[in-house]
C-alpha cells in the first residue's frame, strides 16, 4: 500500500444471496439469531445466523418493502403497497441449526409465516414505522401490546400512533397545531404548506420520563411519550404528549414541540436514534451528519450546543445507524460506499 494512501475497505465475513432484487429493508432480532431482510420486489427473507441459511422467504407485500421488524412472537412488514402485515414469527428449524455454514443460500420446503391481521397505511413518504413496546404487567414478563408511529392516513406531513394488536388510532394528526398557523395548510395534503415541512421522511418513537433526567418507563406511560421526526425540509422536531388525563388524542391536541432544529440543506434522508434514546443522527443528500441530544436540547438557547451538523467529505448519503453502545455509527452513501 502506497504511504498516504487510503485504506481498503474490509472484506466481507459472508454474502448471502437470498434476493435477486435490490435489498431495501434490514433489521436483527434483538437475540441477535435471525436476520430480517426485504426488498423492491417484496420479498422478505428470515435467515440464521448461526447457520446463515434461510429459514423463510415468502412474498410479504405487492411492491417494495419499506420496513420489517421482529416483535415478541410476530413480525411487522411495512410495504409501498401501502399496507402493514403482523406475521406469526417462524421458528427455526432444529436440524438447520446443526448445519454446516455454507452450501445453497436457502433450505428446500421453507415454511410461510402465517397472516395474523393488517392495516391500511400512507406510504406516500417512503417512511417505515417506529415501534415501541409497552412495559410489561406486574403478572406478565412480557407485554404482547405496542405502539406504532406511521404517517398520517391523508396528510403526510402529520404522523399516527396506533395500539397494536387492537389496531386502534390513539393519536392522531401530530404536528397539525402547528400546520394550522395558515388556512392555505388544511388543502395541502403532501406537508408542503406554509409550513414548509414537507414529508415525514423519518419518525422514532419513545418514552422519556417528565421529572427525570433520563428515560425511563416507571412513571405515567402516556404523558411520557414522544415522537422525534424527519422533514423534507431538512428539519427535525421532537414532540411530546403532555396530557396525563386523557391516553388518546385527535387534531394533534395535547401534542407540543419541544424543539425543532434545521441543520440539512437537502431532505433528510434517514435517521438513527440510540438504544437509550439520548442520541439521534440523521443524514441527507448533502455532506452533513446531524447529531441531536435528546436529553439536553430542551431548552431553545442550548440547541446551538446540542443540536450540532458535522461536515464530511462525502455528500449523498442514505443510510445511518448506531452501534448498541451509542459510541460508533455507520453511514451509507449512494455510492455504495
Amino acid at each position: 500500500m502506497a504511504s498516504g494512501s487510503a485504506p481498503l475497505p474490509p472484506s466481507p465475513s459472508h454474502i448471502l444471496r437470498s434476493h435477486s432484487a435490490q435489498l431495501s429493508a434490514l433489521s436483527i432480532s434483538d437475540d441477535n439469531e435471525r436476520l430480517y431482510s426485504g426488498d423492491v420486489s417484496g420479498l422478505v427473507v428470515i435467515t440464521s445466523t448461526r447457520s446463515l441459511r434461510a429459514i423463510a422467504s415468502w412474498k410479504a407485500h405487492t411492491n417494495g418493502l419499506l420496513g420489517v421488524e421482529e416483535w415478541i412472537n410476530g413480525i411487522i412488514t411495512h410495504g409501498r403497497d401501502n399496507k402493514l402485515h403482523v406475521w406469526t414469527r417462524i421458528q427455526e428449524p432444529l436440524a438447520s441449526a446443526s448445519i454446516r455454514i455454507g452450501g445453497s443460500a436457502a433450505l428446500p420446503g421453507l415454511p410461510m409465516p402465517t397472516l395474523c391481521y393488517s392495516m391500511d397505511v400512507n406510504a406516500l413518504n417512503y417512511c417505515r414505522f417506529s415501534l415501541l413496546l409497552q412495559p410489561a404487567s406486574a403478572q406478565f414478563s412480557e407485554s404482547n401490546e405496542a405502539l406504532i408511529a406511521l404517517p398520517n392516513l391523508i396528510e403526510s406531513s402529520l404522523a399516527d400512533i396506533w395500539a397494536l394488536p387492537s389496531c386502534q388510532r390513539v393519536h392522531a394528526a401530530i404536528g397539525k397545531d402547528r400546520a394550522l398557523s395558515s388556512p392555505m395548510d388544511i388543502l395541502s395534503s403532501d406537508g408542503r404548506g406554509s409550513t414548509k415541512t414537507g414529508l415525514i421522511m423519518s419518525m422514532h418513537l419513545f418514552t422519556a420520563s417528565a421529572t427525570a433526567p433520563h428515560p425511563s418507563s416507571s412513571k405515567s406511560y402516556e404523558s411520557q411519550i414522544q415522537l422525534l421526526c424527519a422533514y423534507e425540509n431538512g428539519g427535525v422536531t421532537l414532540w411530546r404528549y403532555i396530557r396525563t388525563n386523557k391516553q388518546t388524542s385527535v387534531e394533534g391536541i395535547g401534542w407540543e414541540a419541544i424543539w425543532s432544529v434545521k441543520l440539512h440543506v437537502e431532505s433528510v434522508m434517514a435517521m438513527a436514534v440510540s438504544r437509550d434514546a439520548t442520541l439521534a443522527l440523521t443524514v441527507s443528500a448533502d455532506h452533513l451528519i446531524g447529531r441531536y441530544d435528546l436529553m439536553d436540547a430542551g431548552q431553545s438557547s442550548a440547541l446551538e450546543k446540542t443540536c450540532v451538523a458535522h461536515k464530511t467529505k462525502y455528500p449523498g448519503n442514505s443510510s445511518i445507524a448506531i452501534r448498541n453502545d451509542g459510541k460508533v455509527c455507520a453511514v451509507g452513501g449512494w455510492d455504495g460506499k
